[in-house]
């Protein structure tokens, strides 16, 4: 973290804190405040759209019944807002009050992505599997061959779908690249969310660069216990954090026993609830991820290689 009138450079990214310049020094409160604002603006606007399809109902008792909903939604969505609002100022008091900017040069960046904790090798696919409340869930996570140019950076294209029961539910193509350090940066993706084989939602997409969105680090060169940082910045869509919490755990999955597991905690602005420890074993990446919410585990069950 940087004192005001110093610069500190970690990796690629630098931070830099301007002693004479407000704004800079309030920016990630002030747009935590922002944020906060046009979420409660939006459930005022959703209960208004609510209230007035109450309106069209012809039975009294039903327009009542309707009308508290719509009250009562709103109060819980507003509470949302409250969380988020509170994880945003947590994440400002760990991280620093100066704008979050990586300074991302093409130069000080190299075309293999090998960190020991998350090498992604084109041909590779990871497939995990899990049981959930809703039932199996399958997972692959594909390192494919394609590339795609972010911020000037050639970027390795990753598939990641998500099965339930069978039936496909997510299909996302992910976009990472390592810096000479090691650092291996998380710079988009373009998410859906399927159901009956029609795409329903695109929420989480983002590419860096484009209407104010940042990369972020989803795997540290040299990762130590307490590291605290940001994994993608979109305000508003894309806002994940993660924290190491171990260098030393030991995994055991259908794919075999690993030591040495680096264990983080992840969660996002957007739903502050959502908490997952992800282990990543040296030389194969992420072999397990468990839901501290629901106890549910997503195991590596299989490498595949072409």
């Amino acid at each position: 973290m940087s004192k005001l009138g110093r610069t500190v450079t970690v990796g690629a990214l630098v931070v830099a804190s301007m002693a004479g310049a407000r704004t800079s020094q309030n920016a990630c409160k002030k747009s935590s405040q922002a944020l906060f604002d046009a979420c409660m603006a939006g459930t005022a606007s959703d209960r208004s759209l609510a209230i007035g399809k109450c309106f069209n109902l012809s039975d009294a008792a039903a327009r009542r019944a309707c009308t508290q909903q719509a009250s009562n939604d709103k109060k819980d969505a507003s509470q949302e807002c409250k969380d988020e609002r509170q994880f945003r100022l947590a994440t400002c008091a760990r991280l620093g009050a100066a704008p979050y900017i990586p300074a991302i040069d093409p130069a000080n960046f190299v075309a293999t992505i090998d960190n020991p904790y998350n090498p992604l090798i084109p041909g590779t696919t990871f497939i995990y599997e899990g049981q959930t409340a809703q039932g199996l869930e399958h997972n692959e996570v594909s390192v494919t061959t394609n590339t795609r140019v972010i911020f000037g950076i050639t970027c390795v294209e990753v598939l990641d779908t998500v099965e339930l029961n069978g039936e496909l539910t997510e299909r996302t193509l992910d976009w990472f690249a390592q810096d000479k350090d090691g650092n291996v940066w998380y710079f988009g993706e373009n998410s859906e969310e399927l159901a009956g084989g029609l795409v329903v939602d695109l929420g989480g997409s983002f590419a860096a660069g484009v209407d104010g969105a940042q990369p972020g680090i989803i795997m540290k060169a040299h990762p130590a216990v307490g590291d605290f940082y940001r994994q993608e910045f979109d305000l508003g869509n894309a806002e994940d954090v993660a924290e190491v919490l171990s260098l030393a755990e030991s995994v055991t999955v259908p794919a075999g026993s690993f030591s040495n597991c680096l264990q983080t905690k992840e969660t996002e602005a957007l739903d502050p609830s959502a908490l997952e420890n992800k282990y990543y074993a040296p030389g194969i990446g992420n072999v397990l991820t468990i839901d501290l919410v629901t106890g549910e585990r997503l195991e590596l069950r299989q490498i595949k290689t072409m």
